[in-house]
């Protein structure tokens, strides 16, 4: 699993598995999730994260990647 933050997008990514990415869903504004070919969850990315993460969540801390 890989974790990227991106402070000036506020975005932070989650990568669960190296497959291709064949579609993307926006479940809820600012949440997107990415399968493979056979509908499995292989990342999330979620937008305006500083705000949607719960009290507490410093994401800042996680640096530009972690595994």
């Amino acid at each position: 699993m890989k974790l990227r933050y991106d402070d000036e997008a506020d975005a932070l990514y989650v990568r669960f598995a190296d497959a291709q990415i064949a579609e993307s869903e926006e479940v809820k504004p600012g949440l997107i999730l990415d399968f493979d070919a056979d509908g499995r969850l292989v990342a999330l990315e979620i937008l305006d994260a500083s705000a949607s993460l719960a009290a507490g969540a410093d994401i800042r801390k996680l640096g530009s990647e972690a595994a």
